[in-house]
């Protein structure tokens, strides 16, 4: 067995926390086994730095670290369940899904109100189409406001009066350390979250047989099942990065219940749904929640973005 395997991930304090609590995981489990973090820095992360804002795919946070996997120059990939495409590159596989963290979205209010308590007319501020058209279907009368950077740089926003409020996922909260900073954690029926979101991706090779043993013994068949669903939901869809879609999958009583929601851009149209299946095969129960929704209006709302 090798002693040593070179881990990427991207190289801000969210990605290396996780990426760390990741090693940490597999060190409890395999302790003989070294592993070296190795930074690489993406087009998402580029377009950031240079306050582009126009990011037409999900892989632009991604696709550097997977070519440096199929490559072989690194091992192990960690990336975010959320930033995935719903198809990988030729080759590569999701070989662990530890258990998921919070997958609710966090408010952070300027003057510790709640979400209900927000004045009329409250500025809030995210750059997530999936946020803003949730955000304003159980609240039409929020000013919702542009808002970029890494945790730290939205916090600091808020604090110099920029926004009345921010949301930001609850997990990135909790792995820096900044849970207490939450006003509040929204429900599911008010907000729910991207597709995988609190859950984290250990990628490899798909023929790397030592790698696939090692990553096993992280895995979380709970997690693995539920964002199987979610994203088969998307996949299923065939959305684009700017519609706003939405999916949260987990067991109850023994059998796999996801909602969903599909949306305009300009938050005009608005469908939710909520299936609970007992069958096996996760990524069916995601497929068939997506054609339901497709089927109730959701095809005419992904003609015209």
């Amino acid at each position: 067995m090798r002693t040593l395997i070179h881990v990427g991930t991207r190289g801000s304090a969210l990605a290396l926390a996780q990426t760390n609590e990741v090693i940490e995981l597999l060190s409890k489990r395999i302790p003989s086994v070294r592993y070296q973090v190795v930074v690489i820095k993406t087009e998402g992360d580029k377009l950031h730095e240079s306050g582009e804002s126009t990011m037409d795919s999900k892989s632009v946070f991604t696709k550097e670290i997977e070519e440096s996997l199929v490559k072989n120059e690194i091992q192990i990939a960690v990336h975010s369940m959320k930033d995935l495409t719903s198809a990988l590159p030729r080759g590569l596989v999701i070989a662990a899904v530890p258990p998921r963290a919070d997958h609710r979205d966090a408010l952070i209010s300027h003057d510790k109100r709640k979400f209900d308590q927000l004045q009329a007319g409250a500025s809030v501020g995210t750059s997530s189409p999936r946020r803003k058209t949730q955000l304003l279907a159980a609240r039409s009368d929020l000013k919702i406001v542009d808002m970029r950077g890494n945790v730290d740089t939205r916090l600091r926003k808020l604090e110099a009066g920029d926004y009345d409020a921010i949301v930001v996922a609850a997990a990135g909260l909790v792995r820096l350390g900044l849970e207490k900073r939450a006003t509040e954690l929204l429900s599911t029926k008010v907000m729910l979250p991207a597709i995988g979101q609190g859950a984290v991706a250990v990628e490899c090779r798909e023929e790397d047989d030592e790698v696939l043993s090692i990553l096993s013994s992280i895995e979380d068949k709970a997690t693995r099942k539920a964002v199987e669903a979610e994203r088969a939901f998307a996949r299923k869809l065939g959305a684009n990065c700017r519609t706003p879609i939405a999916a949260y999958a987990r067991f109850h009583d023994g059998e796999l219940a996801i909602d969903a929601m599909i949306a305009s851009p300009d938050g005009r149209m608005l469908l939710r749904s909520q299936l609970t299946s007992d069958n096996p095969d996760s990524r069916k129960v995601g497929e068939e929640l997506a054609e339901s929704l497709l089927e109730k209006g959701g095809q005419l709302i992904l003609e015209t973005t």
